[in-house]
């Protein structure tokens, strides 16, 4: 009996072990044999000779080389089988059987004929055999050769057994063990692997070998923390039975599996340690590697960088030629500074870092001090440069603001002696307070105004270039000029101070006279021949004295003026530079870092996608005055009296702030939810920001507004220079913008209108008033709502349409405080009365609708208010006229006979019916009244179908009393023709009707009807009755 030498595994036989017509229970003999079971099996002759050789070679290769040495025992059951079957069992065992074979017990067939056969035939060929067997005739003679706790409970023992759970087991010991081996074999592999790889020289080459190593050797540390998973979960499986029942005990073969499990799960461990420290060791040496490469590539980084810092301030040989330049050139070279200063902590650490790599490696050479060294030196030169740069541009802003200084004392006293008022200096103490005005003003000069010039050469020498020297030559030449100025008023305000008062009587000139020189002097000649020599000699040299005064005086004032309006202009550009500079500010220390994904968690969900709210089309206006509008105003920088063309030139693009003033409710609305949260605070910390971004979002409301006031400043100073015009409309046209801004921003707050307001035309004005209304019932008229105090409404005036709001003040702070309007009633442009004066009150005025129905009487806050609101209704109202009027003269004459004829038919129709009805006579007052109303309504259907109205049609009321008044009479002085007056005026709805009072007045002293006419009322028929006789 010899084995295979190729091992079996459960997974190659493993249907045939789930036949289980044999199987290894792991119960033991007494001596340690291990015990193998050919259990009942009736279709035993049919297994094929290679199946059961597999079989029994794969059973008698599980147990340890120390129970097979001692020999297997085969237990054969063949109680319920035949004597042939059981014979050919026993010979095939004895033919093959791989292991060494120490004893065969069959259980005989029970029944008592085969029993019989079984001992006779057994008897006879006992020698055929070749192998020990006992025959045994019950299961209590085969527990005298195995104890019953080693036999399956089958055979009569207590040994639980479960083929399925046996394979299971046997399956998973098998594949764990096949996977300690692959694992043995990688290991060996890896670790070969990383022992020969040689150290890279780049350091992004060293960095990928390092991240690829180290995923690999992660990797292969979590396939080993698997397999060392999976044996631990075999190890629970072969203890279960152990756990279920405590009181029982493992088989020897399970005890063996377990040992065979802990073997295997110590190779892994004792694998896993060793590849861990190997790991340690290649990993150091791999980082230390990658640092040396970092700190070359971080050194020749940094070695660009101080060179591109040096070049870069090297740039900064200008001091600037204006404080503000210099202002923004000390600007740029503290931000410079604060990119070097953050260069230098680098290099300060890179050195540090590489004494640490030299003081902690043995294997590197002095390469690494050298570039410490060359890092140190560079940076000392750059810091040293950077002080001299700063310490330049420190003395040019002093010397900028001691020649500032001096300019405005001088601008100053230019003012001072333009504001002196010359006629009151003709007296004596005039001219001695304008004197000791001046000589008070000369004291004030301290030491920074009293400076030489050669001071100033001799003290910033080192900055001083050409355009420096030229300003400085121009202050001194103006404070040189100024002084001289000084000088001859001084000498004039002396010599009329002590002049003497002569009786010489005054002649007062002419404006011809002051605007020509020869008449003066001609007049000055006849005064000298009425009078004696010597006073009309001192006559006509005071005569000069003073025209020379005046001249000298107009030079001063245009002098005064020109100063005042660089004054103006220097303010607009400087105020023009910090407004976009402070838009810059706020797009990118704030709006581009809510793109930026490290501030991503810092931003409130609330905030989130709401850039576009918070900040308005910001963008939009920082790029045209970034771009555009600033460098336009700086051409005019040497004129600007012309600066009003620059603003009429760009003013369409001006309209961009409407659409960020739409916005700032939203705005304001938003920044309150999210106002106190860490983004907000953490932008504001990098921009050292004193005030929070809600300040700076109200910079263009600011400018906007801003731009007004400079433009009249510029006005003020500019009467009578070339460009004055161009100023006067850009305030204008300014003032328009602002003025839409501000009627926009009440229209967007209206609330419950359905329609679209878009197409009620560009809204004209806006505003508060107190209104009463009154509606006609009838014959009486009711006060609404029986209310007597009036209403507060907010009016909206459109090209086609009233409307009516009431203001609600809302509650918040800033913007959110802002008044909505609830929409209350709309009436059409077309189809609305005005009277101009209403009774009781300067400041009140009427509008009405179509029939005077509906009557509204309406205070303003003043006469003016009033004014300007009745000429915009009145200038709407006379427009619709006028194209009511033009689309009259373009109807055909026969529509126009056939709706006058069918008219008269209706007319002489209504008058038949009430002569009628005049013979009934006294109707009740409810009567005449529907009668009245059906007349209108009939008449109201015809306007709806186009027909013309004729001044015969009338109520039956004045039919009855064939009263001549014309139903269109109107005061006024305004005449229109009959065709006019069939149209209506302003729309086909209207008619024209008198007032009822004025009507019964002006009844007695009419006999003919006249044409209507339209001055302080304007369109709508009213039906108007007389009290019957």
């Amino acid at each position: 009996m010899q084995k295979e030498s190729s091992p079996l595994f459960a997974a190659d036989v493993i249907t045939e072990l789930k036949r289980q017509f044999a199987f290894l229970s792991g119960g033991r003999a007494q001596d340690g044999s291990p015990i193998i079971i050919f259990p009942e099996y009736p279709s035993f002759c049919e297994i094929g000779d290679q199946e059961f050789r597999n079989v029994l070679t794969y059973l008698t290769s599980i147990p340890s080389l120390s129970a097979a040495g001692v020999g297997f025992i085969v237990v054969i059951d063949r109680r319920q089988d035949r004597w042939t079957c059981l014979k050919g069992t026993l010979l095939r065992i004895s033919g093959w059987f791989p292991a060494n074979l120490r004893l065969v017990l069959v259980l005989r067939p029970s029944a008592i004929l085969q029993r019989t056969l079984s001992d006779v035939f057994f008897k006879l060929h006992r020698d055929d055999f070749k192998v020990p067997v006992i025959m045994l005739s019950s299961v209590a003679d085969l527990h005298t050769y195995i104890e019953r706790n080693q036999l399956t409970q089958e055979l009569g023992g207590s040994q639980y057994y479960c083929h399925k759970t046996w394979i299971s087991h046997r399956t998973d010991l098998e594949s764990f063990a096949a996977l300690v081996k692959r694992m043995a074999q990688r290991l060996q592999v890896f670790g070969r692997e990383l022992a020969e790889t040689e150290l890279p020289s780049n350091h992004l080459t060293a960095s990928s070998l390092l991240n690829t190593h180290t995923s690999r050797k992660d990797i292969f540390k979590e396939d080993m923390a698997g397999a060392l998973s999976q044996g631990r979960k075999i190890l629970e499986n072969i203890r279960e039975p152990v756990r279920r029942d405590p009181d029982s005990s493992l088989n020897p073969d399970q005890l063996e599996n377990l040992a065979t499990v802990h073997r295997l799960l110590s190779q892994l461990n004792e694998s896993s340690t060793a590849f861990d420290e190997f790991w340690i060791q290649h990993q150091n040496k791999l980082e230390l590697c990658l640092k040396v490469c970092q700190f070359e590539h971080n050194f020749q980084q940094l070695r660009t960088e101080l060179d591109r810092a040096t070049e870069t301030l090297n740039a900064f040989s200008a001091v600037g030629i204006s404080p503000a330049q210099t202002e923004h050139l000390l600007q740029e070279l503290t931000n410079h500074e604060k990119k070097v200063c953050e260069v230098l902590d680098r290099v300060r650490s890179l050195v540090a870092e590489g004494q640490g790599l030299i003081d902690s490696s043995q294997i590197l050479d002095d390469s690494i001090a050298a570039k410490c060294s060359e890092l140190e030196k560079a940076s000392e030169n750059l810091t040293q440069e950077l002080k001299d740069k700063q310490t330049k541009l420190t003395q040019a802003m002093d010397l900028h603001k001691r020649l500032d200084m001096m300019c405005k004392w001088c601008d100053d006293g230019i003012y001072m002696l333009a504001s002196q008022p010359l006629d009151k200096c003709q007296s004596q103490e005039g001219a001695e307070s304008a004197l000791s005005e001046l000589e008070c003003y000369l004291e004030t000069a301290n030491e920074k105004q009293k400076w030489e010039i050669s001071t100033v050469w001799q003290e910033y020498d080192n900055i001083l270039n050409n355009e420096l020297r030229e300003q400085v030559t121009r202050a001194f030449e103006k404070k040189a000029s100024l002084q001289e100025m000084f000088d001859r008023r001084r000498v004039s305000l002396k010599k009329l101070a002590a002049k003497q008062t002569r009786p010489v009587q005054p002649v007062a000139p002419s404006p011809e006279s002051l605007s020509s020189p020869a008449h003066r002097d001609h007049e000055s000649i006849c005064i000298s021949e009425d009078s004696d020599s010597r006073g009309s000699c001192k006559q006509i040299n005071s005569d000069q004295v003073d025209r020379s005064s005046r001249n000298a005086s107009v030079s001063e004032e245009e002098e005064t003026l020109a100063v005042l309006r660089r004054h103006v202009m220097n303010e607009l550009l400087e105020t023009e530079r910090a407004y976009v500079e402070e838009l810059m500010c706020v797009l990118q220390g704030y709006a581009a870092e809510m793109d930026n994904p490290s501030m991503a968690p810092l931003i409130p969900a609330a905030l989130q996608n709401k850039k576009d709210v918070l900040f308005g089309n910001m963008q939009e206006i920082y790029n045209f005055h970034k771009r555009i509008f600033l460098r336009e105003l700086e051409t005019y920088t040497d004129y600007p009296e012309l600066v009003g063309r620059c603003f009429l030139d760009w003013m369409g693009e001006l309209q961009i702030y409407e659409k960020y003033c739409h916005n700032k409710p939203r705005s304001e609305s938003l920044w309150r939810q999210c106002s106190d949260c860490a983004f907000f605070q953490e932008c504001q910390k990098k921009l050292e920001h004193k005030l929070g971004l809600d300040s700076y979002l109200l910079k263009p409301v600011q400018r906007i507004t801003k731009y007004q006031l400079l433009i009249k400043e510029m006005i003020k100073y500019s009467k009578g220079c070339e460009g004055s015009v161009e100023l006067q409309a850009a305030l204008s046209s300014i003032l328009g913008i602002l003025k839409a801004v501000n009627d926009s921003m009440h229209l967007i707050a209206i609330t419950g209108y359905d329609g679209n307001l878009g197409d009620l035309g560009r809204l004209l004005m806006q505003g508060s008033f107190s209104v009463w209304a009154e509606h006609k019932r009838g014959h009486v008229k009711v006060m609404e709502l029986a209310r007597f105090k009036p209403m507060q409404r907010h009016l909206f005036l459109h090209e086609k349409a009233l409307l009516f709001c009431k203001r609600r003040e809302e509650s918040g702070e800033g913007y959110e405080k802002a008044p909505s309007y609830s929409f209350k009633q709309e009436l059409s442009m077309a189809a609305i009365g005005i009277t101009e004066h209403a009774k009781g009150d300067s400041k009140k005025f009427e509008i009405w609708s179509s029939s005077r129905d509906e009557v509204y009487t309406i205070q303003a806050a003043s006469e003016e208010v009033k004014t300007i609101w009745v000429t915009e209704i009145r200038k709407l109202l006379t427009g619709q006229l006028e194209a009511c009027k033009e689309a009259s003269q373009q109807r055909a004459p026969e529509q126009f006979t056939s709706e006058s004829s069918s008219t008269n038919r209706l007319v002489r129709n209504e008058r038949s019916s009430l002569k009628s009805d005049g013979v009934e006579k006294q109707k009740r007052e409810e009567e005449r009244g529907k009668e009245l109303e059906s007349i209108f309504e009939s008449r109201t259907a015809e306007r709806a179908k186009g027909s013309s109205f004729s001044f015969e049609t009338k109520p039956k009321r004045q039919d009855v009393r064939s009263d001549p008044t014309p139903l269109g009479w109107m005061k006024g002085s305004l005449s229109l023709d009959a065709s006019v007056e069939h149209d209506g005026y302003f729309s086909a709805e209207e008619q024209a009707n008198s007032d009822p009072e004025e009507e019964r007045e002006d009844k007695l002293s009419e006999e003919e009807p006249q044409p209507v006419r339209i001055d302080e009322e304007i369109q709508c028929f009213e039906e108007t009755e007389e009290p019957e006789e």
